[in-house]
């Protein structure tokens, strides 16, 4: 009888255990994590097409976590998705020609913003806007394209 309840308590651990993992595993994937970077400013950048961009989603620079984006929003005037991103104070010395690029990261596909200096003497502010950006690639529009081009040559 003594033996049969140390089993069931080292299942029930064991159980435990693989539910919590699951729990972390699922934070980590579905990037629900707290991340929380400290003190830190916004910056707004505009792209034509943002893809499956999320709040939350990393903001990178030459693969270094800086920041995460902190809104999306539809600006009507330009017709284009507007995203701040909430730099860690730590990170304040981007030029002025900084570029933002929509990238996407491993097997699931979840998408990052990824900062690339540029080489001005001047320091984005809080609050200022990068000038130039790329949006993200979306497939349907590759494949589309791609067939397009096929037939059309095929035509000819």
């Amino acid at each position: 009888m003594k033996q049969s309840k140390a089993v069931e308590i080292g299942v029930g651990l064991f159980v435990a255990a693989g539910m919590a993992a699951l729990f972390m595993l699922a934070m980590k994937v579905s990037n629900l994590s707290t991340g929380n970077i400290g003190e830190s400013y916004t910056i707004i950048a505009a792209f034509d097409n943002i893809g499956g961009l999320k709040v939350r989603s990393p903001v990178t620079v030459s693969g270094v976590r800086v920041g995460r984006v902190d809104s999306i929003s539809y600006d009507f005037e330009t017709f284009e998705a507007v995203v701040g991103l909430r730099i860690g104070t730590a990170y304040d010395k981007f030029p002025e020609d900084t570029t933002a690029s929509i990238f996407t990261a491993g097997l699931l596909g979840e998408q990052y913003v990824a900062l690339d200096p540029g080489g001005s003497d001047d320091n984005l502010e809080p609050g200022d806007r990068i000038q130039l950006t790329q949006s993200a690639l979306v497939l349907e529009q590759m494949i589309g394209q791609f067939l397009y081009n096929t037939a059309a040559s095929e035509g000819e």
